[in-house]
C-alpha cells in the first residue's frame, strides 16, 4: 500500500474511533525528516489545543495551555505493540469515569483499533500517559484524560479521551 493509501486508511480508522466531545483523534503524516518522540509529542500538543478550544470543554479548561513538548515526552510511557489495539479500543470505547458506560460498541472499537495498529505495523512505537506498572495517569489536562499515540516513523495516530467527574 502506498503512503497516501496508508494515510487515508489510517484517518478513516481513527475517525471510526472518535466520539464527539469525548474521544478526540488525529492521524497524519509527519513533515519532518526522521521524526521521533518529540515530533509525536508535538502532534499530541496540537490535539490538546483542539480540545482546549472545543466549546464542550472550554469552560472547564479556562486558561489551560497544553504542556510543552518536553513535558508531554516526560508524561509518556511506552506500550508494547501487541497490547496497542486493545488499549486503543479501550480509550475509544470505555468511559474513564463510568467504566460501565460505552462511547462506542466494543466490537466497533476493536475492529477499528486492530486496523489502525496493523496499518502502522509491528515495528510501530506506541505511547500512553498511563504508567502501566502502577496504573497511575500522567494527566495532560486538568480533567481526566487518557491518551494513546502511535507512529511508524512516517505516520501517526492519536486517540485522547477527555472526561470530567
Amino acid at each position: 500500500m502506498t503512503s497516501m493509501g496508508i494515510l487515508t486508511e489510517l484517518q478513516a480508522g481513527m475517525a471510526e474511533l472518535s466520539t464527539p466531545m469525548r474521544v478526540y483523534v488525529a492521524a497524519g503524516r509527519f513533515t519532518e525528516p526522521d521524526p521521533d518522540l518529540p515530533e509525536l509529542a508535538a502532534q499530541v500538543r496540537a490535539l490538546l489545543a483542539v480540545v482546549a478550544v472545543d466549546e464542550a470543554w472550554r469552560r472547564f479548561l479556562q486558561g489551560y495551555v497544553p504542556p510543552s513538548v518536553p513535558e508531554i515526552c516526560a508524561a509518556l510511557e511506552p506500550v508494547e505493540t501487541h497490547g496497542a489495539a486493545a488499549f486503543l479500543a479501550w480509550v475509544a470505547a470505555v468511559d474513564l469515569v463510568w467504566p460501565s458506560h460505552r462511547h462506542l460498541p466494543v466490537e466497533t472499537a476493536e475492529r477499528a483499533a486492530e486496523r489502525v495498529v496493523s496499518l502502522l505495523g509491528p515495528e510501530a512505537s506506541w505511547w500512553t500517559n498511563h504508567d502501566a506498572g502502577c496504573g497511575a495517569v500522567n494527566g495532560l489536562t486538568s480533567l481526566f484524560d487518557s491518551l494513546l499515540a502511535g507512529t511508524d516513523g512516517e505516520h501517526f495516530a492519536l486517540a485522547l479521551q477527555i472526561a470530567d467527574d
